[in-house]
């Protein structure tokens, strides 16, 4: 997801230069929406993904 976030971003940056405002607009838009979503996947699989060695 990161990836498409940055993939993107990437787009907007090119649309702007060559003058595209709504595009990079948009494509900017759909980046900030993937990071928000990837961050927030980020920080749930940093608290519920790996538990320590289990004790028998």
């Amino acid at each position: 997801m990161l990836r498409w976030a940055i993939l993107f971003f990437i787009v907007a940056i090119i649309a702007a230069v060559f003058g595209f405002g709504g595009i990079a607009a948009e494509a900017e838009g759909i980046a900030k929406i993937l990071l928000v979503i990837f961050l927030i996947l980020a920080v749930v699989a940093l608290i519920f993904g790996r538990k320590g060695p289990s004790v028998p």
